[in-house]
């Protein structure tokens, strides 16, 4: 007498759940690394021992040849007040400084200056060691 099972068990396993949760995974990651965005302009920055990672809204970037940049947009020195204050959304803002490691100190303190006139936290970026 040959008794067998109708009821036979498939042994493959279905990999759609798997990839669901790597999709989510990946759009998860893309979403949460896109809040800190870098400076596009390419300047040298100097380097500390120790940073911390802040939300920048408003940027200034000093490039090496002195020229100033209000959230990549080129502006003069005369101007950047100007443009400042059409970029900042109130007082008790931030303003983000991307100097490049060999500009003077008195450049840099000038764009300090005209940040703290408009009544904004000045942050300076650097790299690492």
């Amino acid at each position: 007498m040959d008794i067998k099972s109708k009821l036979k068990v498939d042994a493959n396993f279905s990999m759609s759940s798997m990839t669901d949760i790597v999709f989510l995974l990946l759009i998860f990651f893309m979403l949460t690394a896109s809040f800190i965005t870098p400076s596009g302009l390419p300047v040298n920055l100097p380097s500390s021992a120790a940073s911390n990672i802040v939300m920048q809204k408003n940027s200034v970037t000093i490039t090496e040849d002195l020229h100033y940049y209000v959230n990549d947009k080129e502006v003069t020195l005369t101007n950047l007040e100007q443009e400042l204050r059409k970029v900042i959304s109130g007082p008790d803002g931030s303003v983000t400084l991307h100097v490049d490691k060999t500009v003077d100190a008195e450049y840099f303190m000038k764009v300090a200056g005209i940040a703290a006139l408009l009544k904004q936290k000045v942050t300076i970026v650097t790299k690492p060691e």
